[in-house]
């Protein structure tokens, strides 16, 4: 199917919104995103996961560093604590995805 400018179909949040927090981690090297989607971080800069993409696009997770917003690769980030163990499994809706 066409997803538009969305990566994939479903994601898994810790809660109905993809509100609360999924897990923090510590940024492993540089990253710079390839558009406005993304959040740029630079090595050792904490990041915090709000939502996990599930099926086409598994490697990109979504999240923040400091006051931004956006999508990065999952293998560059060591997570260092985890804020819920429940994980729900949503469509991903456009309306949604920048809500932050």
């Amino acid at each position: 199917p066409d997803l538009g400018r969305r990566f994939a179909e479903r994601k898994r949040c810790a809660d109905l919104e993809c509100s609360m927090l999924m897990c923090r981690g510590k940024a492993m090297r540089d990253f710079k995103g390839p558009d406005c989607r993304f959040v740029n971080f630079k090595k050792g800069e904490a990041v915090y996961v709000y939502y996990k993409l599930i099926g086409k696009s598994t490697e990109l997770w979504a999240g923040s560093v400091g006051s931004d917003f956006g999508y990065f690769p999952k293998d560059l980030l060591e997570i260092n604590h985890n804020y819920s163990n429940e994980e729900l499994e949503l469509p991903t809706d456009v309306s949604l995805t920048f809500f932050f």
